[in-house]
């Protein structure tokens, strides 16, 4: 397959209110000295995915701290109304004293997928007792859980292999999407979609180009799991060309059938079994 494909649906967006999405840039370059190269606000964000041909969008936001959530997911309703052909993970955090009412009332809203967990930020397990009831709601509603478990780009307690199968082990059927096939620990994660008919992995910073180091396991883990990858690209969030990833992974020469699922027709099944009447 040559040059960018033309249908793709981009499962991993990052969409912020202005102040936040300064906010996270200058945490970035703090914390990781990451040169954030799309500094664009969400309507911009938008606005140039579109024009390099992503026809759907599912972006994500997450609450930093407990108190936030409700003002964030009130700005992700709004967005919502503006655009077709766009989707979200809402925030949530387990510290907010109605977390789960917000949840039940949220679920109702067929452009919201799911919700995003961010441990490697919020800093709580993927199998605190807190969580359970949201993990319940979310299999009964049809909904999913977008996590970041992985110990990419840096660990810390909460993330990793081992603390999110405690989670599988008690919700063996939990809608899951693995952000970043797992980085660090791929191999162990996509294995995971062995045991677990419903988790997926998206693909999100997992290919940049060097000197950067990402995915390693070379295409035979890529074709065995094609029907459970989603592409994702972290826009804006990047420290590297929008297209980079995309070269990269076409440079792998993989099957066609492995490009046409994961740029679309993974993503575009999945949003209809999620928003299904």
């Amino acid at each position: 397959m040559t040059g960018i494909p033309e249908k793709i649906i981009d499962f991993h967006v990052h969409l912020f209110p202005d102040r936040l999405f300064d906010a996270i840039w200058e945490a970035f370059l703090k914390q990781y000295n990451w040169h954030i190269i799309h500094r664009c606000y969400y309507r911009e964000c938008i606005e140039r995915l579109r024009r390099a041909g992503v026809s759907v969008i599912v972006y994500s936001n997450y609450a930093h701290r407990a108190g936030i959530a409700e003002d964030l997911n009130r700005w992700n309703e709004k967005v919502l109304q503006e655009y077709e052909d766009l989707y979200c993970f809402a925030a949530y955090h387990p510290g907010d004293d109605h977390a789960l009412d917000m949840a039940r009332r949220l679920v109702e809203n067929p452009k919201i997928l799911g919700f995003k967990l961010q441990l490697l930020v919020q800093n709580f397990y993927p199998y605190d007792e807190r969580l359970f009831d949201l993990y319940e709601l979310v299999i009964r509603k049809n909904k999913r859980i977008l996590f970041h478990t992985g110990t990419g780009p840096v660990g810390n307690p909460y993330v990793g292999l081992d603390p999110f199968m405690k989670v599988l082990d008690r919700f063996p059927d939990l809608p899951a999407t693995i952000a970043h096939l797992g980085a660090h620990e791929y191999a162990g994660f996509m294995e995971l979609a062995d045991r677990h008919p419903a988790l997926y992995l998206d693909t999100a910073f997992c290919f940049l180009p060097a000197p950067y180091e990402g995915y390693n396991l070379g295409p035979g883990y890529l074709e065995k799991y094609k029907s459970r990858i989603l592409y994702g690209s972290d826009y804006p969030n990047l420290i590297t060309p929008w297209e980079a990833e995309i070269e990269n992974l076409l440079k792998m020469n993989l099957s066609s059938e492995f490009y046409d699922r994961i740029f679309h027709d993974n993503a575009a099944a999945l949003i209809r079994s999620l928003t299904k009447a």
